[in-house]
């Protein structure tokens, strides 16, 4: 209980929702492995502020847009329609 004592951090720890992804929702994936290196990348230190957070998040955020960070998808658009008309029964994408 280095930065909050005791009681903060179970009051910290009670509002905190951890959301796990289905098995086949791999755009899901994709934004928690974003929030991942979110969390390596920019949050690795002690930040003592909301506010500072902010502008360290805003900072990171700025720098991998500038590098035109994106995802890396592993199968088409036709790909993604075939497969979740099978399993879910979607619409077709971007209509």
């Amino acid at each position: 209980y280095e930065t909050f004592s005791k009681i903060e951090a179970k009051n910290i720890l009670k509002r905190i929702k951890f959301h796990y992804t289905p098995k086949h929702a791999s755009w899901l994936n994709m934004a928690e492995i974003e929030i991942n290196v979110l969390s390596s990348q920019c949050l690795n230190q002690k930040i003592l502020e909301l506010k500072e957070m902010r502008k360290h998040i805003a900072a990171w955020l700025k720098h991998r847009n500038k590098m035109k960070a994106g995802i890396n998808w592993k199968f088409t658009k036709e790909q993604a329609e075939i497969k979740f008309k099978l399993n879910h029964k979607t619409q077709k994408l971007n209509e």
